[in-house]
């Protein structure tokens, strides 16, 4: 029994298939360096922060207003606001990704 080989969970069999279909494309994968970790956690850790704020800030400008169109406005501003936070998040991630 000790002897034969434990089955894999789909999850495994997955990540064995996309990792296959990587080296057949040419894709390389390198370990992120200690550096490049807590960089990144930096980043995120600003951007979850900055997030937040956004959010306490619109939740206490829709509690103030009544008017409908407004509040469509500062959903919209909001909206906006978060798509980029998060874009720029996802740029600087991905220049600390690429550093060599």
């Amino acid at each position: 029994m000790a002897d034969e080989p434990r089955l894999k969970s789909s999850y495994e069999l997955a990540m064995e298939r996309l990792k296959k279909s990587d080296e057949a494309a040419g894709i390389e994968s390198k370990p992120l360096t200690d550096a490049q970790r807590s960089a990144i956690g930096e980043v995120r850790n600003f951007y979850d922060s900055k997030l937040a704020e956004q959010q306490v800030l619109h939740q206490s400008r829709m509690r103030a207003s009544v008017d409908p169109a407004y509040r469509d406005a500062l959903q919209e501003e909001y909206r906006r606001d978060c798509e980029r936070l998060t874009s720029e998040r996802d740029s600087k991630i991905a220049k600390i990704r690429a550093q060599a």
